[in-house]
């Protein structure tokens, strides 16, 4: 159980962002409808990239697994929303990773920078939430996840941060 902490964190964080989705009111922020879960949804990001240590490319499992329980404890609606969004960023992701040859920092960089708008943009869109405000919040909240995550590498490569990043 201790071996897969980072997976069965990820599956449940993709259960709690989506339950969130389906049943948390809508705010307006500046005149816009918001979800409270937008700028929540970057920190799916953190937890998938240690779970993706556990997992490598088996982390499709573990994403599939969210979708589920999200359809029977979220909404059918916010699951699919959910897989056909996080389908299309782990495939950019994937393609970026697997096909540049730029070090590790600069390939996190890269993929988020691309996939974060495509994802968000995919799940706002299938919803019917898209807006400006909707699509920032959930961009911000996952670059700044991804800033994060590449600092931690950063000061690891440095020997200056312990943690398991």
């Amino acid at each position: 159980m201790k071996k897969y902490l980072s997976t069965i964190s990820y599956i449940l964080m993709i259960l709690f962002i989506n339950v969130g989705f389906a049943y948390m009111p809508m705010i307006r922020v500046l005149g816009l409808q918001t979800s409270l879960m937008d700028p929540v949804a970057g920190v799916v990001y953190l937890v998938r990239d240690f779970a993706q240590q556990e997992l490598g490319h088996k982390i499709f499992f573990a994403m599939i697994i969210g979708a589920i329980l999200s359809y029977f404890l979220a909404t059918p609606a916010v699951a699919i929303a959910s897989i056909s969004a996080f389908a299309a960023g782990e495939l950019i992701d994937w393609s970026i990773f697997t096909f540049t040859k730029k070090p590790l920092n600069q390939r996190l960089i890269l993929s988020s920078c691309i996939s974060a708008p495509v994802d968000s943009f995919i799940f706002l869109y299938i919803l019917g939430y898209l807006n400006f405000m909707s699509f920032s919040l959930m961009c911000l909240g996952k670059i700044i996840g991804v800033i994060v995550i590449w600092y931690g590498w950063k000061l690891r490569a440095n020997r200056t941060l312990p943690i398991p990043f």
